[in-house]
């Protein structure tokens, strides 16, 4: 590929760039492939992972020698794909477990896909590394997250011994949507959103927030806002205390 000089190629450039350095044999993979399959929170500067046998990879691209079956991998904006299934197989095997379910659960809200194709692919590949490990994540994938920092919350919830909260919660006022609820315990009327830096610096987001928030608590929910510095401990207990309120056993 050649660009003008100067310019910073895209993970979309990039990727068409490994797939060429390979000869156009290798497959898209990992976090490239749910980049091209519209999943969000990917940097322009992660490695570009393709599963193709040459283990001298030069910078920037990860070769993997993976089995990979012809119904695994598709083609996305003309470059060869591991398919949204095979792709979350590989990123719930591969990452750390808070980073996996992250990744799982933007994939899933991007491209829908099945949990049991998933499990479907653990049967055919047994013996793979990382196969316990994926199974934690695929039991705690959600698509409903809409950031990594709302999986990051909904994980020190389920952590914390809570009922797994439901994510995006409408909330309607006679015929009026009013609002949709990061996550929360519907049947008690609790919610926990995650507040992102424009909640704060964007005057007419304050406004409609400060709006949303009273009509909220006017049809009698509770709403716990987390932001960034917010410690753990203090969110769990907040929580807590707000389930206890409203007469949630076990918590």
């Amino acid at each position: 590929m050649y660009l003008p000089k100067y310019t910073t190629p895209s993970l979309r450039q990039r990727s068409e760039g490994a797939w060429l350095w390979s000869d156009r044999r290798g497959i898209l993979a990992g976090l490239a492939a749910a980049a091209l399959h519209g999943s969000d929170w990917i940097d322009n500067d992660v490695p570009i992972e393709l599963v193709w046998r040459n283990p001298n990879a030069p910078a920037g691209i990860i070769t993997r020698n993976y089995l990979i079956r012809a119904d695994e991998f598709t083609c996305v904006a003309g470059l060869p794909v591991t398919t949204p299934a095979r792709t979350g197989y590989d990123l719930g095997r591969i990452l750390p477990r808070s980073e996996s379910v992250a990744r799982l659960d933007a994939l899933m809200r991007a491209t829908p896909f099945s949990i049991e194709d998933v499990r479907r692919l653990i049967k055919q590949h047994p013996g793979a590394r990382g196969l316990r490990r994926l199974r934690t994540a695929l039991s705690l994938t959600d698509g409903g997250a809409a950031s990594p920092k709302e999986t990051w919350l909904r994980l020190l919830l389920i952590d914390a011994g809570f009922p797994t909260p439901t994510t995006q919660i409408p909330v309607h006022e006679r015929w009026r949507l009013v609002a949709v609820l990061d996550m929360g315990w519907e049947t008690y009327k609790v919610a926990v959103e995650y507040d992102g830096d424009q909640h704060r610096t964007d005057r007419r987001q304050y406004a409609k927030d400060q709006w949303r928030l009273r009509t909220l608590e006017a049809l009698g929910w509770i709403v716990i806002r987390v932001i960034a510095g917010d410690r753990p401990d203090d969110v769990v207990r907040r929580a807590q205390a707000a389930l206890r309120r409203r007469g949630c056993p076990d918590t």
